[in-house]
């Protein structure tokens, strides 16, 4: 081993504790023993790298310290069982960049980045990066009180952002914004938005961007593409000062196969299942991690928890939950191997996500876990102690699906399809619902948003107007993505800017004020946020008239507050129209989506109306009302 002298083994930050945790599958804090570490040893200064790679003959680093030679500095195995290989280089600062060479048990020499980098080399370049974080935060007032900004009786209107795609600096060649650009400007649009929080798609290193993220390579490592992993904390940073909560994607269901990634790290299926059957996702191209070997939940868990301790992340949107509960997901008839008692339930990974919700909430209890799990699995929201998998919220994805599917009918047509409006109040209370119109579907030749709505262009304005009026006082938290708040024309491009342009034309305009205007409202009044996920804070009106596609409901606080939401899904305006009102007392009108400032006709009840002691169906009060075309109302009860 020439060279080997300069490697110094006498010094560890993985100590025993840390390697019976690592073992056992239960160690959460690995990005601060594991990766590569500025420190100082025997009155030098350098780098400790340390990385798993159990079945490796032979572990050495090559960097721009070394002239990328690979027997110059060789990493010394642990004499646990814990397949840990660790050294302290001399000399090696902040900014080396690094590689691990390790030679595998048939003797094949493989280069591999550091499962645990925090940060990478711009794409399409692979080195990892030695890169201690330094960094100061102001947002101490936000971390302080972000348990109410984040509980779940809390306004959550959550806007959905691609970074490289949001806004791009048409003055330097397109480019996309920094992210100390995006802290300032997307801050400052959230803010005069109204929504409460972003959710980034995700910011994990990725080798191709195309891939939005979801082919996440770097799990410790915001993508360099932007910025250093400084500059993102400076936009987390600033969000938090300006209230805005941060929720970053997080994909913990599957990997890409990049040859200096985690596909067979060791030169054996290490983070992976040998058997494609139970490790390769078809859909996606990519492996699946390993749920039951306890170093790999070790691996995922502590990456995790570093964007919630180092990166001051408000929650994770865990991407995929179906593709990780099914052993069978996206899979025929003997494409996958049952578990051990013949069913198709993937129970390692079961095991991972509980436990994962567990160690979240115990060690962040003022964060969300938020699970996009699509199939009517039970109890993904309840506790574990219950049986369920222990997320604070899911999104509703039968509600989106319904909906969508209800509005992008001819109005003629919507009657017979009544259900669909109606029939998501019938579970919308057994779990912690997230409603979400997100990136999916606006790609992929689904068209945007405005492209879904039926009829010539006023009727396609009004019924986006109607159904984002119909999102915000529904059940449930809200989530849009970028460029549906102001009905952008086209679909999602990642390769594009938003078309703010748009925003000139009085139409687009009127989109966005009523947005903004339903940000506000539902911020304002408690009934329309704090018992969302209970039967106590909705009540029918009437939900029957199917023959002209008319839907009434009351959302309650906890105090008796009440605000009455109505909804015209034809274009035929009702005048004298009369709905069932729980009690008497003066019904100010908060909201009218067919407002002429927001491109509508104004037909509308003259700011409110006073109940009648008239009964009307199930009620002793009701409302006569004029109910706007392809319009929605909120009007709240002023006693």
């Amino acid at each position: 081993m020439a060279g080997a002298e300069k490697t110094e083994y006498d010094f560890s930050l993985f100590g025993e504790m840390d390697s019976y945790l690592f073992r056992e599958g239960n160690h959460c804090r690995l990005y601060e023993k594991l990766g590569a570490h500025v420190a100082e040893h025997g009155g030098k200064r350098g780098t400790y790298f340390a990385v798993w790679a159990p079945n490796a003959e032979e572990v050495s680093v090559t960097g721009t310290f070394n002239g990328w030679n690979r027997t110059a500095n060789y990493l010394s195995p642990r004499k646990d069982s814990s397949g840990v290989w660790e050294g302290f280089i001399p000399g090696v600062e902040k900014g080396a960049l690094y590689k691990y060479s390790l030679r595998t048990r048939r003797g094949r020499v493989i280069e591999k980045g550091d499962p645990f980098a925090s940060f990478w080399e711009v794409s399409p370049k692979t080195a990892s990066i030695v890169w201690p974080h330094e960094y100061e935060w102001g947002d101490g007032e936000w971390m302080a009180s972000r348990s109410e900004k984040n509980a779940l009786g809390a306004p959550m209107s959550v806007y959905e952002v691609h970074i490289g795609s949001w806004r791009r600096n048409p003055v330097e060649g397109f480019r996309s914004l920094s992210y100390r650009e995006l802290g300032h400007e997307l801050g400052d649009y959230a803010l005069s938005m109204g929504f409460t929080h972003v959710e980034l798609l995700p910011v994990m290193e990725h080798p191709f961007y195309g891939s939005w993220g979801y082919q996440t390579l770097g799990y410790f490592a915001p993508s360099s593409r932007y910025g250093t992993p400084e500059d993102f904390m400076y936009m987390v940073d600033v969000l938090h000062q300006k209230g805005i909560g941060v929720i970053l994607d997080w994909v913990p269901s599957h990997f890409p196969a990049d040859a200096y990634g985690l596909a067979k790290f060791d030169g054996t299926c290490l983070f992976e299942h040998e058997d494609p059957r139970k490790g390769y996702h078809p859909d996606w191209g990519s492996w699946i991690f390993n749920y039951g070997r306890n170093e790999v939940r070790g691996f995922l868990l502590s990456s995790a928890f570093f964007w919630l301790d180092r990166f001051h992340a408000d929650g994770l949107r865990v991407d995929a939950v179906a593709s990780m509960l099914y052993l069978d997901y996206s899979r025929k008839a003997g494409e996958w191997i049952p578990n051990r008692f013949g069913g198709r339930e993937n129970l390692e990974a079961i095991s991972f996500l509980k436990k994962l919700n567990e160690a979240v909430y115990s060690d962040f209890p003022d964060v969300q876990t938020i699970a996009e799990e699509s199939t009517a699995w039970p109890m993904v929201t309840r506790p574990v102690f219950v049986g369920g998998l222990g997320f604070g919220m899911k999104w509703n994805m039968g509600w989106m699906h319904d909906t969508l599917a209800f509005m992008s009918k001819d109005p003629v047509y919507r009657k017979y399809s009544h259900d669909k409006i109606t029939f998501s109040i019938m579970y919308a209370f057994t779990e912690n619902f997230l409603l979400p119109f997100s990136h999916d579907e606006v790609v992929h030749g689904k068209g945007s948003m405005l492209g879904k709505m039926p009829g010539d262009a006023w009727q396609k304005f009004a019924c986006l107007r109607l159904l984002y009026g119909y999102m915000f006082a529904h059940p449930g938290k809200k989530l849009l993505f970028m460029g549906c708040e102001f009905g952008q024309g086209k679909e999602w491009n990642h390769d594009d800017s938003l078309q703010w342009d748009q925003l000139s034309i009085p139409e687009h305009r009127g989109i966005s004020l009523l947005v903004a205007e339903l940000n506000r409202v539902y911020r304002q009044e408690t009934a329309l946020h704090e018992l969302d996920f209970t039967p106590d804070g909705f009540e029918w009106c009437d939900f029957s008239d199917w023959e002209k596609s008319v839907v009434s409901f009351v959302r309650k606080n906890s105090s008796g507050g009440m605000v009455l939401a109505v909804f015209n899904f034809t274009p035929v305006p009702r005048l004298h129209y009369r709905i069932p009102v729980p009690c008497g007392g003066y019904w100010r009108e908060i909201v009218n989506s067919d407002a002429g400032e927001y491109g509508g006709s104004g037909f509308g009840n003259y700011g409110g109306l006073h109940s009648e002691e008239l009964r009307w169906k199930q009620s002793e009060h009701s409302l006569c009302l004029t109910l706007p075309p392809l319009g929605m109302l909120l009007l709240k009860l002023e006693r």
